[in-house]
């Protein structure tokens, strides 16, 4: 279904670029949703757990078009979707369902897609396939054993998680999500409260929380009364964090850019960010000898996925004259170096988004506890304002308003 999505990506997204959301991710997204939602209505940005997979159940039928008359829906269903819609728009991401309509439309350009039916993307999404036969018997006490194997799939899954963020953001610059795993790991000095005030810039001037991280360290750079933000800015209390946040990824891009290669540039891509999250730490680290695995397992996978399209060029060109450009050198008109390596990072991307939902839902997405790595907090709590931007944020008529009437209930 992906590749058929990749196929024709120009008929069906504005960008070749567009992640894609796995089940993880869309029910972190709708989670973030509900809690802003609440706090819209309440005041509040939190949503208990019971509530998010309720509304998940709910999502997945209505946007598979399957009957939900005999459903249970949480309050301001509507406005949750909406809030869930935009998210993923603004950070240039389609979520699967997206993906399976979009193709769907396209039935003649996606002959066997006819083998999917809504049903079995909602087995999928739901994790049903895989609830069959894989029961645990929570009588049984946790062995040394099985605790240590649990830990260390955890370790696993961090260490994939941070490395294919930070891919992500090398590819779609406007996702969030992935800004906010990778952020602060390693520590930047951007914890919390560096986040928050990124968020409240973004939300500000309406762009995405690396865009404007990126657009301030820039003004820092050129420097100049002309150019320099505010003192009041609050973004200036994590100048040297930000740097050396931005200046990373730009080191990436640089790597992207500049070696036409795309198994070479997948590699040193690879080596780079594994440097960087390893540096001063413990080699005996479980942590660090993850990072390690992942880095190994996935610059075998970008190098076979290369292979691969290679091997589909060289088919699809044995009848065109030499005179004739390359195919991958068209990009609407215009060519740019780094374009190979970009689509094999959205092959590697749109893999890791098939893979299946985790089961235990509670740990993804309100595990605070971390064991593994000393930044880790969960997304949700990262989101949540931690205190009011300003007490005063009230509209100055909508005050003068309110205390006119407190006056005449007082003479009243």
């Amino acid at each position: 279904m992906i590749k058929e999505f990749r196929k024709n990506w120009r008929a069906l997204c504005n960008s070749e670029r567009t992640t894609l959301c796995g089940a993880d991710s869309m029910l972190l997204a709708l989670q973030l949703s509900m809690a802003e939602n609440n706090k819209q209505h309440s005041g509040e940005f939190t949503v208990s757990l019971s509530d998010v997979l309720l509304t998940w159940k709910y999502l997945l039928h209505e946007k598979l078009n399957l009957p939900v008359e005999n459903m249970d829906v949480t309050d301001h269903y509507e406005d949750v979707r909406k809030i869930y819609d935009d998210f993923l728009k603004n950070s240039n991401m389609l979520d699967l369902i997206d993906v399976y309509q979009k193709c769907r439309a396209l039935t003649s350009n996606c002959e066997n897609y006819n083998t999917i039916s809504p049903s079995q993307l909602l087995d999928f999404l739901s994790g049903k396939q895989y609830a069959v036969g894989d029961e645990t018997d929570l009588s049984i006490p946790t062995s040394p054993t099985s605790k240590y194997n649990h830990d260390n799939e955890k370790v696993q899954l961090l260490a994939r998680k941070i490395i294919f963020s930070y891919l992500n953001l090398l590819v779609n610059s406007k996702n969030d999500l992935a800004v906010a795993y990778i952020l602060n790991i390693p520590d930047r000095g951007l914890g919390r409260e560096a986040f928050t005030d990124l968020k409240h810039a973004a939300r500000e001037k309406q762009m995405s929380i690396f865009l404007v991280a990126t657009s301030f360290i820039r003004t820092i750079e050129l420097g100049g009364k002309g150019y320099a933000p505010p003192p009041s800015d609050p973004l200036r209390t994590h100048v040297k964090g930000l740097s050396n946040f931005i200046n990373f990824i730009d080191k990436l891009d640089e790597i992207l850019g500049e070696i036409p290669n795309p198994s070479i540039a997948g590699g040193q891509i690879l080596s780079v960010i594994k440097m960087q999250l390893i540096k001063g730490q413990n080699s005996r680290d479980p942590f660090c000898k993850a990072i390690e695995e992942v880095a190994q397992d996935l610059d075998l996978r970008i190098k076979s996925i290369i292979n691969s399209q290679e091997g589909v060029v060289a088919l699809s060109t044995t009848d065109i004259s030499p005179a004739r450009p390359k195919s991958h050198a068209i990009n609407h008109g215009t060519a740019y170096c780094g374009r190979d390596t970009v689509k094999a990072l959205l092959v590697l991307l749109d893999e890791e988004a098939a893979n299946a939902p985790t089961k235990n839902k509670a740990e993804l997405l309100y595990d605070e506890e971390n064991t593994i790595h000393r930044h880790g907090t969960s997304i949700l709590t990262l989101f949540r304002s931690p205190t009011q931007v300003n007490n005063s944020i009230k509209p100055l008529r909508e005050r003068i308003c309110m205390s006119m009437q407190e006056k005449k209930i007082k003479r009243v």
